[in-house]
């Protein structure tokens, strides 16, 4: 089973912030594979699934707030035995464009509260990544900023990337870091 995580912050306040890019892509893989999403409150997130080939896919949205989304998929990793060569974390990165997308095989958390509870809570950092551009960064704090509503023409220039990335994960899961790497990077 292969286990994708996005990563956000749960209600309709959050629904369109930056910080949701990871729920966004999460979402959209629901929408193409008509999954339907249903809390469990022991794992502390939302769970669906789906098959793809003859693989499993799970996708998860923790119910914790972004800076705790660690200990859900900790909790989801050890219920159904998963392990973390078999997770990819999806989430929002202010160093990237907008409108881009970047797959890393593991890595630091680059000041990524979410990604660093999640390196936290499985012990490594050696977790693969999918990171949704939203920069660049204006004046502003970025905790102000990426709790900040998409712009309409934000959230158009972002269809294409939530498109691509479904088509991406899928690419990752059927060959491998690098191959996604250099066809999606």
């Amino acid at each position: 089973m292969k286990l994708v995580v996005g990563l956000g912050n749960v209600g309709d306040k959050y629904c369109f912030t930056r910080h949701n890019a990871g729920f966004m892509v999460v979402d959209r893989m629901a929408i193409v594979h008509d999954v339907s999403f249903k809390e469990d409150k022991k794992l502390k997130c939302f769970i669906g699934k789906y098959k793809h080939g003859f693989e499993d896919i799970m996708l998860i949205k923790p119910t914790t707030f972004m800076n705790l989304s660690g200990d859900a998929v900790q909790l989801v990793m050890n219920y159904y035995k998963i392990d973390v060569s078999d997770v990819l974390v999806v989430y929002d990165d202010l160093s990237l464009e907008l409108g881009k997308m970047r797959f890393r095989p593991n890595g630091s958390d680059g000041g990524h509260n979410g990604i660093k509870s999640v390196i936290k809570c499985v012990g490594t950092q050696s977790v693969a990544r999918l990171k949704i551009g939203i920069g660049p960064q204006p004046p502003v704090p970025s905790e102000t900023f990426v709790l900040q509503n998409f712009y309409k023409d934000q959230l158009e220039s972002l269809k294409p990337v939530l498109k691509t990335s479904v088509e991406a994960i899928e690419y990752y899961f059927d060959n491998d870091m690098a191959s996604a790497q250099n066809t999606y990077n």
